[in-house]
């Protein structure tokens, strides 16, 4: 990197030597820069003895000792081994989303269809963009601020967008995992407390709605009339987000050291239940019409626009790029490590994930469907011998719009409500998120026979919910820890970090866990995460291929795994990844400013149902501004102040020609000998001779 005022370099006796002087017999010529003495060596080489760590960097190729002897040196956490590092990146992309959001996706935009897009924006968006942070972690190996710095001190904003993101969404991500826990608390009783509706029949609210809705709105939130009415802080719920951040916190209080441990639980329990919900759902009665429903595609939804954006966007944020966690696992790994197959292998596992439980979840979704209608039936043909006294005929799914309208004229007939008597629109009926594994689903589970183990079913899955949350929070979190303490901002033990980082998200959380949470958790779900992310995954992605290089990332990758990018990445980074990514980013600014102003759905506790769409009030939108604003804005306001002040940091040498160690295979000759530290990270106070 050429700066201004390049200081001079002085060899022992106060001269400053001459280029291409060959030292005396005997004497070897050295140079000071700063603490860093040079030792200019006749063959063109050069070692620069660091009085701090005593770290040497020798551009030998016949010696052994390179960048793996460097990394023991830098005294750098490491994972235990690979199957360690693979779990840890799998749990923190495979989370909820892959259970409750890519299922509704698919219900909604045409089934089998949808799989179609979804495959072609994982393979030009999802996986090259994976990959790139992937390579840039263990090619640095330190967290987002200072990779980014490291690339172009003007990028470290980009470390702190991704630091901020990922604090938002850790705060509200944990208020759903104590969610889990409260359903797993209630589950170790019989019946199920979201079985029936209590009272007998005295609660209006809840024959209003069904049981599992009352018991998620009314039981578990105590939800309020709207925001506004704030209604205290619930203290069940409140307990259960310290029990949360408490696990998260003895989880990551020695970093990878002990994350890495709990992992192996956290990350594969999921994969077990999945399998017995699996094997249990395609025996239910119903399963083969969820499960046609799923996979026969609507291939008229291919011509919708929206379609191809909520797949590219799913494929997005399910692998989770641009929190800074990906980065950060690998930033734990050895230089000499496949990276390119590592992307390649977690995006698959995360998409596969995603489409086997989507699997499981349709083969449920059909029981239900199916048991919902054969309920409605039942009923409309009591509701028909009651009315109709001479009626003995029977009701199926054929004929009772036949009987619905021969004896449309009886009260008791057209007062009868026969929503649910279709099957085909029960199973049209798109359900997501929270309404989709605390309504839906648990509905479901109460009619799996034996209805004695009701119970052991709801504790299986709401364990499993508690897991794929908890891996993802340790990935979340730790694109938050490890780069403030690689940055250097926080001089104590990261033992302390830690315990802060918790402490303050338990006590920011607490607005979740007030009766009017719900409200504010939609808020942060869908401003926090969603745009700022989109914007700092298309500037990274410009970042490494047009502004790093396309060409030196080839170096790079070439010395990590053995190879160079092949077409496929070249055509998909230079073109392909960026033209998709803008085009997301500008669809999702056009859809955001036809929406305006946000608004949200109250709970109406007349009819035990949401109501109509109504505008946030002021304060509620300044917060949803605020949740875009203050991550994104850490990106000019780091490139302005580098403007004024001089970064300090390390970056990567980009002076063509310089010496690389070892990534270039030729020798560097004498004028390219430059003060470059560590595998070609340098002080960008000192330059090139």
């Amino acid at each position: 990197m050429q700066l201004n005022n390049q200081p001079k370099m002085e060899t022992s006796n106060g001269s400053v030597p001459v280029e291409g002087k060959r030292a005396e017999d005997g004497e070897i010529p050295t140079a000071k820069v700063d603490n860093v003495e040079m030792t200019t060596l006749a063959d063109g080489k050069a070692v620069a003895d660091m009085e701090e760590g005593k770290m040497a960097n020798h551009v030998d190729e016949d010696k052994k000792g390179t960048l793996e002897d460097e990394e023991e040196e830098e005294g750098r956490m490491a994972w235990d081994n690979k199957y360690q590092y693979l779990l840890s990146q799998i749990g923190f992309a495979v989370g909820l989303g892959n259970v409750w959001r890519f299922p509704y996706l698919c219900q909604r935009n045409g089934g089998g269809a949808f799989l179609i897009p979804y495959l072609i924006m994982l393979i030009i968006e999802g996986i090259p963009i994976f990959h790139i942070e992937f390579a840039i972690g263990q090619r640095i190996r330190k967290g987002s601020i200072s990779v980014w710095s490291a690339i172009s001190p003007y990028l470290g904003g980009l470390g702190w967008a991704s630091v901020a993101v990922s604090f938002f969404v850790g705060l509200y991500y944990n208020v759903i995992i104590a969610w889990c826990m409260f359903y797993l608390f209630n589950s170790f009783q019989s019946p199920l407390p979201w079985a029936s509706c209590p009272g007998n029949g005295t609660v209006p609210e809840c024959e209003a709605s069904s049981p599992t809705t009352f018991f998620w709105y009314r039981e578990t939130l105590d939800i309020t009339r709207d925001i506004e009415e704030s209604g205290g802080l619930d203290w069940r719920l409140t307990l259960c987000l310290f029990c949360a951040w408490l696990i998260v916190c003895m989880a990551m209080i020695k970093g990878i050291k002990s994350s890495g441990k709990a992992i192996y639980f956290t990350a594969t329990f999921p994969y077990v239940v999945l399998l017995i919900f699996f094997f249990r759902g395609v025996t239910l009665e119903g399963a083969g019409d969820g499960l046609a429903r799923m996979f026969t595609p609507q291939v008229d939804k291919l011509t919708d626009p929206i379609v191809w954006l909520e797949a590219a966007t799913q494929v997005f944020f399910s692998l989770g790029v641009a929190f800074g966690g990906l980065i950060s696992f690998s930033s734990y790994n050895p230089r000499k490590n496949n990276c390119t197959r590592d992307a390649v292998t977690v995006a698959i596992i995360n998409s596969g994930t995603s489409i086997f439980a989507c699997v499981v979840i349709f083969s449920v979704l059909g029981f239900k469907a199916t048991h919902d209608s054969q309920k409605c039936l039942d009923e409309f043909s009591a509701v028909l011998q009651r009315s109709v006294p001479e009626f003995n005929d029977t009701i199926t799914r054929g004929n009772y719009l036949d009987f619905q309208m021969a004896y449309n004229t009886t009260p008791a007939i057209s007062e009868f409500d026969f929503t649910t008597c279709d099957k085909t629109k029960n199973l049209d009926t798109a359900v997501e998120g929270t309404g989709l594994a605390f309504i839906v689903f648990t509905e479901a589970m109460n009619q799996f026979y034996p209805i004695a183990l009701g119970p052991l079913w709801s504790i299986l899955f709401f364990l499993m919910l508690l897991n794929l949350g908890l891996s993802s929070m340790f990935g979340t979190l730790e694109g938050v820890l490890t780069p403030i303490l690689d940055s250097g901002v926080w001089k104590w033990r990261k033992e302390f970090l830690v315990v802060t980082l918790c402490v303050v998200s338990f006590l920011t959380g607490l607005i979740f866990t007030q009766k009017s949470g719900n409200y504010w958790l939609d808020i942060f779900n869908d401003y926090s995460g969603t745009f700022p992310l989109l914007l700092i995954g298309f500037i990274e992605l410009i970042a490494v291929i047009w502004i790093y290089g396309f060409n030196r990332l080839s170096d790079d990758l070439l010395y990590m795994t053995g190879s160079r990018p092949n077409m496929y990445w070249k055509v998909t980074w230079l073109f392909l990844s960026p033209l998709s990514m803008g085009v997301i980013f500008a669809a999702t600014i056009y859809r955001e400013a036809s929406s305006f102003p946000a608004t949200y759905q109250s709970w109406d506790q007349i009819k035990g149902r949401l109501g109509e769409e109504e505008p946030y009030p002021w304060y509620a939108m300044m917060a949803c501004y605020l949740l875009v604003v203050l991550p994104l804005i850490c990106i000019p306001i780091v490139a302005i102040k580098r403007i004024f002040v001089p970064y300090d940091g390390e970056v990567i040498q980009p002076i063509e020609g310089a010496r690389w160690n070892p990534f270039r295979k030729h020798e560097p000759k004498k004028s390219d000998i430059s003060s470059s530290g560590v595998d070609g990270i340098v002080n960008p106070a000192v330059t090139e001779l």
